[in-house]
């Protein structure tokens, strides 16, 4: 069984000095983002293919994983026919989403707020022969927003799924690491050195939705462990995350498989 979430990214809009969560709203439902600044920083420190969470630009990241109702609520405005485990109810992560059926729901995102699709398919929702599950087409010279580095993401597109450097520097980067000003990367997402602890929910510094049984499943969205940094939840817990990535950079085959990133409620925290 796939234990899968999604959590979603954003064009950065007002960039201010400290972590402040901002509602964005669709048909149905609100999406909570927080900033994610600091332009500019380095990775990680490791070296070649393994150096993670040096990101050029602002941007926003999404505070919790999508749930079962925002999918559900997409699903009835888009036609989206995104499938996925009823596992926890509907403040419960949605998984089992496949990557291509999360960007469709990405897609829906853009689309519902009246901003550029962020990936595209040939069929659309209502075409005939259209499937939730078909793989995206990389956007090509000629396209409006097309990025040579990266082919999957239209560059005008306002929503989309983090890269993978997009997600590790919200979840382990603190600008004042060292320090006032001294940016550095922590080993846990919830803004400390020290492995979280344990919890089946609840939203205290310091924890993580981990080592639980299989049988007590996720915690709801807003109910899954302390903040990153950033103020981001649940990225060493709860479900492990998708995003936009290749395995192999760059993003440049419509058809190989995306890196997967965080913990699980039912076995150890993920961390660097």
């Amino acid at each position: 069984m796939q234990h899968r979430a999604i959590k979603t990214a954003a064009v950065l809009g007002l960039l201010i000095g400290a972590p402040l969560v901002q509602a964005d709203d669709f048909t149905g439902f609100s999406m909570n983002f927080v900033d994610i600044g600091n332009a500019g920083n380095d990775n990680d420190g490791l070296t070649g293919s393994t150096a993670y969470g040096g990101v050029s630009y602002n941007y926003r990241m999404g505070v919790n994983e999508v749930s079962e109702d925002m999918i559900d609520k997409a699903n009835t405005a888009g036609a989206l026919g995104i499938t996925h485990t009823d596992r926890t109810g509907v403040n419960g992560p949605a998984t089992a989403v496949s990557w291509n059926e999360a960007a469709r729901f990405v897609n829906w995102l853009n689309e519902d707020a009246g901003y550029v699709a962020a990936y595209k398919f040939s069929l659309q929702p209502g075409d005939g022969g259209y499937s939730s599950n078909s793989n995206i087409l990389l956007w090509q010279s000629g396209d409006t927003g097309y990025d040579a580095a990266n082919p999957f993401r239209n560059s005008n597109a306002h929503y989309f799924l983090p890269s993978e450097d997009e997600w590790y520097k919200a979840a382990y980067y603190d600008p004042d690491h060292g320090g006032v000003g001294v940016g550095g990367y922590y080993d846990y997402a919830t803004g400390s050195d020290t492995a979280p602890g344990a919890v089946a929910s609840g939203t205290s510094d310091g924890t993580a939705v981990y080592s639980q049984s299989f049988a007590t499943g996720p915690a709801d969205i807003t109910n899954a462990g302390g903040l990153s940094s950033y103020g981001t939840m649940a990225q060493n817990g709860n479900v492990r995350e998708r995003g936009e990535s290749g395995f192999t950079a760059p993003n440049d085959s419509a058809v190989e498989s995306r890196v997967l990133r965080g913990g699980r409620w039912y076995n150890d925290s993920g961390n660097l």
